[in-house]
């Protein structure tokens, strides 16, 4: 379900930035990580992002998984994933784009051949890429630079528009190669537990029962708890909790809502039952979070 009232990172938030060449709020381009309003707190984005590192570092969690960013190595980021910069080296540097949700939506290829590329992509959102591929994507983002900077040709949008979509398509033609032909086979297990989190990152929101997500995986709640125990090394109650958290703190970071509006968000009965839950788990209270 959507709320009307939450917080997004989005292309207004970096509209004042002098280094980044901006068309409107639906597309950016710039090539240094200090100028990306990503924080060291859970923040959600409302664009698509395309990231390539070139020199340095860095470590970034994508909702609830860590990755470490080297040389070579392509990120991906969707609309509506929860991102978190960790840490980064003095010398990190890239290429970035990014592009805004509905401008993606115009522009992304919709057969069902791509999409599958693209969601392969937002679970695996790290691809570490060749010297031709770097040098086929490098060359994209010199051009688009120079096309965003030709601000008195009247015709800029619509060259960018279709820019971007061969460049998504390029990306999609390396994203489709680096899926394995013959993925290894998983057990039931692992099944369950990649099967629980996808549920829990739909439902986290209305949902915090394991009753209910063994439900939805036709399990019972025991054997359920001992699969995910047995697989993570953390309880079925530890992801779901984790998953709110993280979500509560991108609310209470990057959004101007109310804790009573975070509450109802989340689906507490009231405010104080938030309270108790937030800090129950953080060991802060969302009023004192958000003061951090």
């Amino acid at each position: 379900m959507k709320h009307i009232l939450v917080p997004k990172i989005d292309l207004s938030s970096v509209k004042n930035y002098n280094t980044i060449d901006l068309i409107d709020t639906d597309f950016a381009i710039l090539d240094n990580i200090n100028n990306i309003p990503l924080f060291d707190y859970p923040s959600i984005i409302e664009t698509t992002v395309f990231a390539l590192c070139l020199k340095g570092n860095c470590k970034i969690t994508i909702n609830l998984n860590e990755y470490n960013i080297c040389p070579n190595d392509m990120i991906l980021l969707m609309p509506n994933q929860i991102v978190m910069l960790c840490e980064k080296s003095d010398d990190v540097s890239g290429l970035f784009i990014v592009v805004s949700k509905n401008f993606s939506n115009e522009i992304l290829p919709s057969t069902e051949d791509m999409l599958s590329v693209f969601f392969y992509a937002k679970e695996s959102p790290k691809t570490t890429l060749n010297p031709n591929e770097i040098k086929c994507l490098k060359e994209y983002h010199s051009f688009l630079r120079n096309k965003v900077k030709e601000t008195e040709n009247i015709y800029r949008k619509e060259i960018i528009r279709i820019l971007l979509k061969s460049l998504f398509y390029e990306i999609a033609n390396i994203t489709k190669k680096k899926i394995p032909e013959k993925s290894i086979r998983k057990s039931r297990k692992t099944e369950v537990f990649e099967s629980f989190l996808k549920t829990v990152a739909t439902h986290y929101k209305q949902q915090r029962s394991v009753t209910f997500y063994a439900d939805k995986l036709y399990l019972t709640p025991k054997y359920l708890s001992c699969v995910i125990k047995e697989i993570s090394g953390k309880s079925a109650g530890e992801w779901i909790d984790e998953q709110v958290i993280l979500a509560a703190k991108a609310l209470l970071k990057s959004s101007n809502m109310t804790i009573q509006e975070i509450s109802v968000e989340l689906n507490f009965a009231n405010q104080s039952f938030f309270g108790k839950y937030f800090k129950q788990h953080t060991g802060i209270s969302p009023k004192a979070y958000r003061k951090i």
